[in-house]
């Protein structure tokens, strides 16, 4: 049995968030890098499929829903769990991401606070 990633892929502009994220992984014993656009999560993806992949759907650089298509298109990430955050008014986009294959999608306060859950759960912790 291959061992599980443990590295985690963040597509996140909000530092407050960038913040919350790494400080996290690291206590869950977990990487976490960065990336600034959706190709560059698409490669990093495609070369070494993550743990977890995650998503702020408020980062309309990223064209974030089109992002979570995309990985849901990849036959070897298909598995990969993709947790998307959002502002809690934008029920719309939270269901088009939803649609488009994201495996949980929270607002953004819910996020923050069980962040430390969800990692754990992911690492087989809980």
């Amino acid at each position: 049995m291959t061992p599980k990633p443990r590295k985690i892929l963040a597509a996140v502009e909000d530092l407050f968030f960038v913040v919350k994220i790494n400080d996290a992984a690291k206590r869950s014993g977990l990487s976490c890098e960065f990336l600034k656009s959706a190709q560059e999560v698409l490669d990093r993806a495609r070369q070494e499929p993550p743990l977890l992949i995650i998503v702020d759907l408020n980062a309309r650089n990223l064209k974030p829903v089109e992002l979570i298509a995309r990985l849901r298109a990849e036959e070897s990430l298909k598995k990969v769990s993709i947790i998307a955050f959002v502002s809690h008014v934008e029920a719309d986009l939270k269901n088009r991401a939803q649609s488009a294959g994201a495996s949980m999608v929270l607002a953004r306060s819910a996020f923050s606070m069980n962040l430390p859950q969800i990692l754990k759960r992911h690492t087989g912790a809980l």
